[in-house]
């Protein structure tokens, strides 16, 4: 039986087995090149917005939509007279609660004085809301968000240090248990079923600091627990497929 002839470079093959090669190498940089943008646009919709360029802002809030709630009370705000707006039952010294901005969103038709009801109209128009010239625009991704992925990133920067992305380990199970999903998990579940359907306490609404703490904690046991893994699996396709083209090499030289 006559040899196979070798895929010539051009073949499609050849060219993501070269891809391939490419991204094993240099998957954290392609990484943490994705982790900055996905959390860097969403302060760009707020520059924007202040700036007037109403129509570029729009697009990533829109973008951003699927993948967060967006809800103004609980997200970040840019260029206004506070950082953020909690709700009133957050009880955060020091910010008016965005409870006395709701007849600027034209929330208070929708809800209570105190907007303790959890409605469709007051989700939607939580959710809408973008900001204006007194209070701001918000970040287009909300505070725990923002925590999680800049984390990640944070992370990613940490293990990007030769000496560290040496040695590290991925993080025992339990301590990311103890450290990344409890504490993310008691404050968002403790908060969901206070609001309907569920009732099953007092509203608990959390403040902006302990949802940036929670979710950057969830955020770096994640890359702790991630990275080292994902380097594994980069150095094993990297050296199968160093190999695959050595063996070309010499089957053409």
């Amino acid at each position: 039986m006559s040899e196979q002839p070798f895929p010539s470079e051009t073949s499609l093959a050849v060219r993501l087995n070269r891809w391939m090669l490419g991204l094993s190498r240099n998957w954290l940089a392609v990484l943490l090149l994705f982790l900055g943008l996905y959390v860097g646009l969403p302060f760009v919709a707020p520059t924007l917005m202040h700036f007037g360029l109403t129509g570029p802002a729009n697009l990533i809030y829109t973008a951003y939509s699927p993948l967060c709630h967006q809800f103004s009370f609980r997200s970040w705000f840019l260029f206004g007279e506070q950082p953020a707006y909690p709700r009133a039952a957050a009880g955060v010294p020091g910010l008016l609660p965005f409870d006395a901005f709701a007849s600027n969103v034209d929330l208070a038709t929708h809800s209570n004085a105190t907007l303790t009801d959890w409605t469709l109209d007051l989700e939607l128009d939580a959710r809408q809301f973008v900001g204006d010239a007194q209070m701001g625009y918000k970040v287009a991704i909300c505070e725990r968000d923002i925590a999680i992925y800049g984390a990640l990133f944070i992370g990613g920067l940490i293990y990007s240090i030769p000496a560290v992305r040496k040695h590290l380990r991925p993080v025992p199970l339990w301590l990311y248990v103890l450290l990344g999903l409890m504490p993310i998990a008691i404050d968002g579940f403790s908060q969901l079923f206070g609001y309907p359907p569920f009732n099953f306490w007092a509203i608990r609404e959390t403040t902006p600091a302990f949802r940036t703490l929670t979710g950057a904690l969830f955020g770096l046991m994640n890359a702790w627990l991630a990275f080292p893994y994902l380097e594994d699996s980069a150095r094993s396709a990297k050296a199968e497929l160093e190999a695959k083209f050595a063996s070309r090499s010499s089957r053409t030289a």
